[in-house]
């Protein structure tokens, strides 16, 4: 019951409560809407961080494997062409022989993009080398190479590492010499 002589309207004592919890209530919604962006934020970035992790990994390791020896094929006194055989290396894309480039370098000589051909050995005759395939590389030299000759061929695909295949001739060469 109100005591008589007390005015309702000007006793404020009960608001200090109120006005606490809708103090209170402002807190907790803004930390809330806060800590729901900031979260949000941290999960836009993780999953740009896996992504760009993910693309790093994937254009660094080499798309192809080298399968077998690499053959030298010559007249006797030099090397004209050289022969390998490549696969897709596990868990890799396709990749596409016709815009695929070969780079030879040795001591004298740099070229970027050598005359080579390729015929697929298992699989079907299309220009992609894909899963469970084998194709067949044969480079063409410009100038032959003599013995004890260190050279490097780079294949290099469109998308993808780079496969290096150093060999150096050995001091005999034969019609067909394995290179090692």
């Amino acid at each position: 019951m109100i005591e008589k002589g007390r005015n309702i309207r000007k006793d404020k004592r009960g608001f200090t409560g109120l006005e606490a919890a809708i103090v209170l209530t402002a807190f907790i919604v803004v930390a809330a809407v806060f800590s729901y962006m900031v979260l949000g934020a941290g999960f836009f970035s993780t999953e740009k961080a896996k992504a760009v992790v993910h693309t790093g990994v994937e254009s660094a390791t080499s798309s192809c494997e080298l399968v077998g020896d690499v053959i030298g094929e010559g007249t006797g006194s030099t090397i004209d062409t050289i022969n390998f055989t490549i696969q897709l290396t596990a868990g890799q894309q396709p990749v596409d022989l016709s815009q695929s480039i070969i780079s030879f370098t040795n001591k004298t000589i740099h070229n970027e993009s050598v005359t080579w051909v390729y015929s697929v050995l298992e699989g079907d005759t299309d220009n992609l080398l894909e899963s469970n395939e084998k194709a067949e590389i044969k480079v063409t030299l410009d100038s032959g190479l003599g013995t004890y000759n260190k050279f490097t061929l780079e294949f290099k695909p469109e998308t993808g590492g780079i496969l290096p295949i150093t060999r150096t001739t050995p001091g005999a060469i034969n019609n067909v010499t394995r290179l090692y």
